[in-house]
């Protein structure tokens, strides 16, 4: 299935450059993304121990899927929440029409 136009930005992570494809006005998101995968990374490699960048990758990749979850989650129960103030204001509103 085409995507439509692409083009090309560079990235840097761990000191690398890598030249990734993205959508046309995404390129400032990409870069925001790359520097917080970046940052990640090297809180991982900090922390001590000699692993592959491999493994820095995978690990800094499965924590912000963890944050991820963890505001996915957070953003389901205050839509849910919202939802139910906007009932009971709906019923009152209602009820305040009725009178």
């Amino acid at each position: 299935m085409p995507q439509g136009p692409r083009q090309t930005a560079e990235i840097t992570l761990m000191g690398q450059n890598f030249v990734v494809s993205c959508a046309p006005g995404e390129e400032q998101a990409l870069h925001e993304a790359a520097r917080y995968f970046d940052k990640a990374m090297a809180g991982i490699q900090t922390r001590g121990r000699t692993i592959s960048i491999d493994k820095v990758a995978m690990m800094a990749g499965l924590n912000i899927t963890h944050e991820l979850r963890d505001e996915t989650k957070r953003r389901q129960e205050l839509e849910e929440r919202l939802a139910g103030l906007d009932a009971r204001l709906q019923k009152a509103l209602e009820r305040n029409n009725r009178s």
